[in-house]
């Protein structure tokens, strides 16, 4: 059977979502546990991987099993054996036709910016941090320059390893809550890095050191050696991924 499961983690301790052999990673933490579930090896497979550092809200795997456990039983069979810093959220029956990752048709992550003069201190780790005042209405509108279906060479690592650089962008919001500083970005599929360099050049240019119009003359310049700083990865969430309604995925809150 065929077994899809939202999981929620504080990516601040793991080298990433992915197997890794010199470190501990989310993927290994989650695989562990449902193997001890299962009684039997378990290999899962993510709808986005994250970075060292960063943080999933939403994410989604799927997993195959012989092993028959009530859905009950897997998400708190899991979490027994987890650390606190990563949780099942809950797991439900999928057809053998859903894929975590190539079912998926958008995905969320939010950006969050600790906007203030001083460090954080309880949220270290959880917020990126920007001692410069941001003006939202200016990252606002350059970042209307990045939505819709684009070439991001330049928001994208170089060492980026995606054969296709086009990924089309749907919404990119930015508000303010208190002293945070919130981006939330929907598309079909990022790229590596591509959240948090997008986070560098709006926060420069809220930071009133850019005009607006800079992000389109970076997009237009397809060179990432030209779009300034690559953000901290511990404001980072991947907050959802969004599949087809046949699917049937619980729904995840938004924050």
């Amino acid at each position: 059977m065929r077994i899809a499961a939202g999981v929620e983690y504080d990516g601040s301790a793991y080298c990433g979502w992915q197997w890794q052999d010199h470190c501990v990673s989310v993927q290994q933490v989650v695989e562990t546990a449902l193997s001890k579930v299962a009684n039997e090896q378990i290999r899962v497979v993510c709808a986005g991987r994250t970075d060292a550092g960063v943080h999933g809200l939403g994410q989604i795997i799927h997993f195959d099993t012989q092993a028959t456990r009530d859905m009950r039983g897997w998400v708190f069979g899991a979490n027994a054996n987890m650390p606190d810093s990563v949780a099942l959220l809950w797991a439900t029956l999928v057809p053998e036709s859903f894929h975590a990752r190539f079912s998926a048709v958008r995905r969320v992550y939010q950006y969050q910016i600790l906007n203030r003069q001083v460090r954080p201190a309880v949220l270290d780790k959880r917020v990126a941090w920007d001692y410069r005042p941001l003006d939202i209405d200016r990252m606002q509108a350059a970042a209307k320059f990045l939505i819709g279906e684009h070439d991001f060479t330049s928001y994208r690592a170089q060492a980026c390893q995606a054969k296709n650089p086009v990924r089309t962008l749907y919404r990119l919001d930015i508000r303010r809550r208190d002293d945070i500083v919130i981006l939330e970005l929907e598309a079909n599929a990022f790229l590596h890095h591509m959240v948090r360099n997008i986070a560098g050049v709006l926060s420069t240019i809220g930071a009133g050191e850019q005009e607006p119009l800079w992000a389109k003359q970076i997009l237009e310049l397809r060179d990432r050696t030209q779009a300034g700083m690559t953000a901290s990865p511990h404001g980072l969430y991947f907050m959802q991924a969004l599949y087809p309604e046949e699917f049937a995925l619980p729904a995840i809150q938004q924050s």
